[in-house]
C-alpha cells in the first residue's frame, strides 16, 4: 500500500538529482483579506486537494498564480511562501497576471474555448483570437517563472492541466534537458470534436513537448492518440502508446488520480467532524429524514439541473419520501465572470425554489443549497451524515468527490449514486451506475438507495473502500514517476 513515506523514499531513489516542481494554474492555498486580517483559505479544487498531500510528501516547489488579494503581502521577493501554513513542508512560487492577462488566458480560451471543447456537454466553445494570444503568453510566463527557479540544476517538471498546454515545449525549447511530464485532468474529446480548435496543432505540439504525457483512463488516451494520428505530422506507435515528433518521443499513459484514503479516513473518525455533524443538524433544522448530498463547484458539466429534476421526479411518483428525505446541495459559484455560468447558477435558484414550492410541506423543503466554499470539516460532516451521495456528471475526467465519499465511511454505510461519464466508474463498480439524463432511471435509483437493505449497503461500500485504500494519491503519483523514469532512463 502505497503512502506519503514510501512515495517520499521513491522520490529520493529515483530522482535524487532532480528538483521537483509542480506547475499549475490554481494555487494549493491562498491569501486573501479578512477585513484587517489575512486568512489562508484552501480552494474548491480537486487538482490540488490531490496534489497537495504528494507535494508535503515530495517537497519541493510549486508554481502557480497568485490569485488571492493577499498573496504579495505574504510572499516574499521571489514570490514564494512556505506552505501549508501550520506545517510548511514544500515552498509555493506565485506567478503574477494581470487583470486583462487572467480574462484572456484562464476565463478565456482555459474555460470558454477548452473546457466546453473537451467536456462535450452541448455548450458551445467560444474561440477568440485574443484569447488566445493571451494565452501563449500566459504559458510564456509560466515557463519563464519554471527556468528562474531551476536555474542551472536538474529538474523534473510535473505540469497539470489543459491551462499549460504549451509549458512543456517552451521549456524544452530552452532547457531541452528538463524532464516533463504533464496530467491533463480533464476528458480528451475523439477527433472529430477536438479539430473543431483553430489552434489544435500548436496545442498537440506544445502538449508532445512533455516525456510523459497522462490521462485518466485508457479511452482519453486513445482519443489523443487518434487526434494526433490525424491533425500533425507525427509518429503514431500504437503497440507502445508513444508519439514521435521532430525526434522526440512521448509516452501516453493512463493513470487515474485519487484522494489520500488514510487521511480522510482518519479525519472522519474526529471529534470535530462529530461536532460539525451536530452543528449542521441543528443550522439546517434537520430531524430523522433520510439525507442526500452533492457535493460540486456550480459547474454545467456537474449535472446538477438533472439530479434536481431525478429528486422531483421521485417525489411526484413516491410521495411517500414528502417529509422524509432531505438533499443537501454544497455548491461553490464557479467562474461567475462567464455568462454560461452566470445562467447555469440563475437555473440552479429557480429549479430549487419551483422543486420546494412544489413539494415543500410545513417547514420541510426537499432541497437545501448551501452556497459557499465549505470548509474541509463541514464537507466530512456532510459526507457522513448522508444516506447516499449524488455524482452525477455529464462528463468528468474522474471527479474526485465519488472517491471521497467512501474513504469517509468509515461506518461502511451509504450509497454512491455515479454517472457513467466519469472516470471514476471504472474503479467503484458497487456505485449504483445511472444515466445522468434518464430521469426516470435516475429518480428508481435515488428509491434504490433510499430503500436498500444495510448489509448491501455495507458490502458496496467495504468494496468502494479498498478500492480507494488501494488506488490512493500517493500510486497515482509513484505510477507516474516509476513510468516516467522506465521511460526516460530505463529504470
Amino acid at each position: 500500500m502505497w503512502t506519503k513515506e514510501s512515495l517520499n523514499e521513491l522520490v529520493k531513489e529515483k530522482l535524487r538529482d532532480y528538483l521537483f516542481i509542480v506547475v499549475s494554474n490554481r494555487e494549493p492555498y491562498i491569501h486573501t483579506y479578512s477585513g484587517r486580517k489575512i486568512v489562508c483559505q484552501v480552494p474548491a479544487s480537486g487538482l490540488t486537494v490531490a496534489l497537495d498531500p504528494v507535494m508535503q510528501s515530495c517537497g519541493g516547489t510549486w508554481v502557480a498564480h497568485g490569485s488571492g488579494d493577499a498573496d504579495r503581502e505574504m510572499a516574499d521577493k521571489d514570490g514564494k511562501v512556505r506552505v501549508p501554513p501550520d506545517n510548511p513542508a514544500y515552498s509555493l512560487k506565485r506567478v503574477w497576471l494581470t487583470r486583462e492577462e487572467e480574462e484572456g488566458f484562464y476565463y478565456g480560451l482555459a474555460n470558454k474555448a477548452l473546457w466546453p471543447l473537451c467536456h462535450i456537454v452541448y455548450t458551445k466553445p467560444v474561440f477568440n483570437e485574443s484569447d488566445w494570444e493571451a494565452y501563449k503568453k500566459v504559458n510564456g510566463i509560466f515557463a519563464d517563472s519554471v527556468l528562474e527557479e531551476i536555474g542551472n540544476r536538474k529538474a523534473f517538471v510535473f505540469i497539470q492541466d489543459y491551462h499549460l498546454a504549451l509549458l512543456s515545449r517552451l521549456i524544452k525549447e530552452k532547457s531541452p534537458d528538463i524532464v516533463t511530464a504533464q496530467f491533463w485532468h480533464i476528458p480528451w474529446p475523439n477527433r472529430d470534436v477536438f479539430r473543431r480548435c483553430p489552434w489544435q496543432a500548436e496545442i498537440l505540439h506544445g502538449l508532445l513537448g512533455n516525456d510523459l504525457l497522462g490521462f485518466h483512463i485508457r479511452h482519453h488516451c486513445n482519443n489523443f492518440m487518434d487526434t494526433v494520428d490525424r491533425a500533425i505530422e507525427a509518429k503514431v506507435d500504437w503497440e507502445h502508446f508513444e508519439i514521435t515528433r521532430g525526434g522526440k518521443r512521448t509516452a501516453i499513459r493512463p493513470f487515474p488520480i485519487s484522494v489520500d484514503f488514510a487521511d480522510l479516513d482518519h479525519y472522519a473518525r474526529s471529534g470535530a467532524v462529530e461536532a460539525e455533524v451536530e452543528r449542521l443538524r441543528d443550522v439546517l433544522g434537520l430531524g430523522d429524514e433520510k439525507i442526500g448530498i452533492g457535493l460540486d463547484r456550480i459547474d454545467y458539466t456537474k449535472g446538477i439541473p438533472e439530479r434536481f429534476l431525478a429528486i422531483a421526479r421521485l417525489l411526484e411518483r413516491n410521495p411517500q419520501y414528502r417529509g422524509k428525505m432531505v438533499f443537501i446541495q454544497a455548491g461553490v459559484p464557479s467562474r461567475t465572470h462567464i455568462a454560461t455560468y452566470q445562467a447555469l447558477n440563475k437555473e440552479v435558484d429557480e429549479m430549487i425554489e419551483r422543486i420546494n414550492w412544489e413539494f415543500g410541506e410545513g417547514k420541510w423543503k426537499p432541497i437545501l443549497l448551501i452556497r459557499d466554499n465549505c470548509p474541509p470539516v463541514t464537507l466530512m460532516a456532510l459526507r457522513r451524515m448522508a444516506d447516499f451521495c449524488i455524482v452525477s456528471s455529464l462528463h468528468d475526467g474522474m471527479n474526485l468527490v465519488a472517491k471521497e465519499f467512501p474513504a469517509s465511511r468509515f461506518d461502511e454505510d451509504g450509497v454512491l449514486i455515479l454517472s457513467p461519464f466519469t472516470g471514476a466508474a471504472r474503479e467503484l463498480t458497487e456505485a449504483l451506475l445511472v444515466n445522468p439524463y434518464a430521469t426516470d432511471n435516475f429518480a428508481e435509483a435515488i428509491k434504490t438507495a433510499l430503500e436498500m437493505p444495510r448489509d448491501e449497503r455495507q458490502k458496496r461500500m467495504r468494496k468502494m473502500r479498498e478500492v480507494v485504500r488501494e488506488n490512493n494519491i500517493y500510486k497515482w503519483a509513484a505510477d507516474i514517476i516509476s513510468e516516467l523514469v522506465r521511460f526516460e532512463f530505463g529504470g
